[in-house]
């Protein structure tokens, strides 16, 4: 064990003394960057979260320990925590909710999540009023128009992005600082959309429960669209290019490395329209990469190898595989099963009435949420562009070694680092030795009230082995249907190269890079994930069946294994 702490280390309080890893990973997954965290984060993001459940009805502004440093979210050990205390007062201040229910839906059963808690303050009778509120605008609204807005607006800003190379490093600070005030605005939506996301699918699961099948709820959600599938579609096009092009199929057989500078090079008209339509896609979806809440990811933008290699993967698949036909599929089994409830229902209008409310709910939200994560990695992508730019400047003026020292910087030291960055050389040589050992420790999945040693990463908290044939694990259901195919462990979404057309994608976490590894794949599984994550969300759109909350499937399931994997009953069996 060991006692590991970090530059960017928050304390515990004693109000909200508890935190999760549990669903971190779909936001940021590894060791956060100082300028990452200290830039994006401290500056505007926590602070949207704040004003977000305070909009929302959660709480005031004095029951937060730090209000002008809010709660929102943990950092120890240099890693990301979801506020587990925050969730379970809504809980206990919700109308007809409970701690324990909120547990339930976020957890299995591990005997680390610690029972709850109660405390006097935590009940409120105006905060209950002020919840239901914001409840019954959830339920009847059939609109979002707050994050449709910031779409336009996080467009935009792409858009009228100047020429980076022009700017001076004073310009390119201050282009950069200029996003935070959006981020903040974003991000307090986006406390309305993860909270609304939960409503309308908690409505179906128990409407689904009194009609004698859980597993309506997972065919209900199939087939609704999402921004964070948008790119997928758009690389299915690109690759359906390459699959039809002669030239454009021998570059790509030639290899990624150099790829780009060969069609580049190339006269065909074929490969000019490639070019075009990439450097399109790079435009549009180019600020999406694995850890994208990270400045410090490398994104499709700053790493075009890495959508180069996910339409490489693609351009195999027939055009049978073609994620719009899945969709498709998908939405006429949520039509049937929709058509299903309303027939067993007919007879009673007040429940019939509440199963339509909840399907327009689900829908409007889920999408909601995809949406503001779109719009907030656009604008988090014109901060790293900026930042990435100062940094190749300082690596030529020979005061950094390469331009990722730069995300080791704090934020409140990039003036000084713009003036004399000579000064720091050493101290993020020194920095970055300690960041890399983050890496080799595994966070603890609860902290409460203090912070527990840091496990060595090597075999943590895995529960046996690899399992056999005939090994059935369990998780929960994410997406409907049945596959079968060869498990493919896949632990980084830049090398998709083991994952072939119609294997089944086993990871840890999926974030929106990994969804066009989801095309070609006949099914997913995943360590971790509940009702609104993800994975579920675009294999549902997809039409593919996924299983979620799999504890360490990418260490149970062995690599090549043929596998059934049920996304209705939430199993994988190995054959």
């Amino acid at each position: 064990m060991l006692e590991q702490g970090w530059i960017t280390d928050r304390p515990v309080g004693s109000r909200l003394p508890a935190f999760t890893r549990g669903n971190a990973g779909e936001v940021l997954p590894d060791p956060v960057s100082p300028l990452g965290w200290t830039l994006l984060w401290e500056s505007a993001i926590v602070k949207g979260a704040r004003d977000g459940f305070i909009e929302f009805g959660l709480l005031d502004w004095d029951e937060f320990e730090w209000p002008d440093e809010p709660e929102c979210f943990g950092m120890f050990g240099g890693y990301f925590y979801n506020p587990l205390s925050l969730v379970r007062l809504m809980g206990a201040r919700l109308p007809g909710g409970s701690p324990e229910a909120v547990d339930r839906a976020y957890f299995d059963a591990r005997p680390d999540v610690p029972p709850y808690v109660f405390e006097a303050w935590h009940e409120s009778d105006k905060h209950a009023a002020k919840l239901a509120q914001s409840m019954g605008w959830v339920l009847t609204t059939e609109t979002f128009p707050q994050v449709d807005a910031e779409k336009e607006l996080a467009d935009k800003l792409r858009n009228d992005r100047p020429d980076l190379a022009g700017l001076w490093d004073g310009a390119l600070l201050a282009r950069a600082r200029s996003m935070l005030p959006y981020l903040q605005q974003f991000f307090e939506t986006s406390i309305w959309a993860s909270l609304g996301a939960s409503v309308g699918p908690g409505a179906l699961g128990a409407i689904a429960e009194g009609l004698g099948d859980p597993t309506l709820v997972v065919r209900l959600l199939g087939g609704i669209e999402v921004d964070s599938a948008r790119p997928s579609f758009a690389m299915w096009e690109l690759s359906r290019l390459v699959r039809s092009s002669t030239e454009l199929t021998a570059a790509f057989e030639e290899g990624l490395s150099g790829l780009l500078d060969r069609l580049a090079a190339s006269g065909a008209p074929s490969v000019a329209g490639f070019g075009s339509g990439f450097d399109s896609f790079v435009h549009d979806y180019g600020s999406r990469g694995p850890n994208e809440w990270d400045l410090r990811a490398r994104t499709w933008e700053t790493h075009p190898e890495l959508a180069l290699a996910a339409i490489d993967r693609m351009r195999r698949a027939d055009d049978e595989a073609a994620p719009t036909l899945r969709q498709a599929h998908a939405v006429v089994e949520r039509d049937a099963a929709a058509a299903e409830v309303r027939q067993l229902l007919a007879g009673d209008a007040e429940a019939l009435a509440g199963f339509e409310t909840a399907l327009r709910s689900a829908t409007v939200f889920l999408a909601g949420r995809e949406r503001y994560k779109t719009n907030m990695i656009k604008v988090i992508g014109e901060v790293r562009v900026c930042v990435l730019e100062l940094a190749r400047r300082m690596v030529e003026r020979g005061a950094l070694d390469d331009v990722e020292q730069i995300h080791l910087l704090l934020a409140d030291e990039l003036d000084h680092f713009r003036h004399e960055p000579s000064s720091f050389t050493e101290v993020l040589r020194e920095r970055e030795r300690g960041y890399r050992a983050l890496f080799d420790v595994e966070p603890p999945f609860i902290v409460n009230g203090s912070v527990p040693p840091m496990a060595l990463r090597k075999g943590a908290g895995i529960e046996g082995g690899p399992v056999g044939a005939g090994a059935v694990l369990t998780g929960v259901g994410g997406s409907s249907g049945v596959a079968t195919g060869r498990a493919r462990v896949v632990r980084d979404p830049g090398d998709p190269s083991a994952l072939e057309v119609g294997d089944v994608l086993v990871t840890a976490n999926t974030d929106p890079s990994w969804t066009p590894l989801f095309v070609t794949a006949s099914a997913v599984v995943v360590n971790v994930g509940a009702i609104g994550s993800h994975a579920m969300i675009v294999s549902r759109e997809l039409g593919i069946p996924c299983v979620v909350s799999v504890r360490d499937a990418t260490e149970r399931i062995p690599d090549g294994a043929l596998v059934t994997v049920d996304g209705t009953a939430g199993t994988v069996l190995v054959h």
